[in-house]
């Protein structure tokens, strides 16, 4: 029994190291004209404050499921939140009628194809899975 709670304790520890350390990049459309943002208009966008790019084009921001650990790393480090203060966050501007959440996909892949796939679109997902399609307009630094 010890050594299986010792090897589950491992799994977790390996697992969200290796999700918390992963190269964390936001990307657009590769024909999107925006070259790069600073993490204050990624805020500014993901939180609802602006609903386009600084070129006045509209911004489609997408986002993961709430259990993505993912989602958890891309909102701690941009806001210092977490995803139930987010979630509380966007509950009261809905409930104000100011701002739409980020439209939530069911997995990375599906946020992978849906900025290929749309010219407005902007997302966060592991740097491993860049693909063709897709252009960085900011990197998170790895956290030390």
């Amino acid at each position: 029994m010890k050594k299986l709670i010792l090897a589950l304790l491992t799994y977790l520890t390996l697992f969200w190291a290796s999700t918390s350390q992963a190269g964390l990049v936001v990307v657009v459309h590769q024909d999107n004209p925006i070259e790069s943002l600073s993490s204050r208009q990624i805020m500014d966008l993901y939180m609802g404050r602006y609903t386009a790019y600084p070129n006045g084009a509209t911004a489609d921001t997408t986002d993961l499921p709430d259990n993505s650990p993912l989602r958890e790393d891309f909102y701690n480090r941009l806001v210092g939140k977490s995803v139930a203060q987010i979630n509380a966050y966007w509950a009261r501007l809905l409930f104000t009628g100011k701002a739409e959440p980020p439209q939530a996909k069911p997995s990375e892949q599906d946020v992978v194809n849906y900025v290929r796939e749309n010219r407005s679109a902007i997302a966060y997902i592991k740097e491993s899975n860049l693909a063709d399609g897709l252009k960085v307009v900011f990197r998170f630094e790895d956290p030390q």
